[in-house]
């Protein structure tokens, strides 16, 4: 599912996801990435939410290998100590390549190379747990998931 699905099936709690990732101008995040057995792996990572997809761009790395050889990830936004609401994504990382791969290197964050690979992050689930101050506990959460038959 793309986050034009997230969107849709939850507005609310993806409008909140969007800016919890762009806390500044740039959206960031960070990638939990697994092969097999071993345990995940965490890794620092700019993201773009453009024309319903959730973007990013990896280079030449173990989370590039992770994704290519696996595909899940979980995605965490970064969590503001004063702000400490928190908002996840799982699901699998598809390769974009061709005209659109050049159309979103264009507009990105900084310049990549052919080493850098796209990837949408598909959204099979989300989770938001709100925080207005560091004294409210616990979260106040709410879940999203794909419906199955998509």
């Amino acid at each position: 599912m793309s986050w034009a699905t997230l969107e849709a099936g939850a507005p609310e709690l993806a409008a909140a996801g969007r800016r919890l990732l762009y806390r500044d101008p740039i959206g960031q995040g960070l990638l939990a990435t697994v092969l097999g057995n071993e345990p995940p792996r965490i890794h620092p990572v700019y993201v773009a939410i453009d024309s319903g997809r959730l973007l990013t761009f990896i280079n030449p790395s173990s989370k590039m290998a992770d994704i290519e050889r696996d595909g899940r990830y979980a995605l965490h936004a970064h969590v503001d100590p004063l702000a400490p609401s928190e908002f996840m994504v799982r699901g699998r990382a598809v390769a974009i390549d061709g005209e659109l791969r050049r159309q979103i290197a264009a507009g990105w964050y900084f310049t990549t190379d052919e080493r850098y690979r796209l990837f949408e992050l598909t959204v099979e689930s989300a989770l938001l747990g709100c925080r207005d101050d560091p004294d409210a506990w616990p979260p106040i959460y709410q879940r999203w998931t794909a419906a199955t038959d998509e």
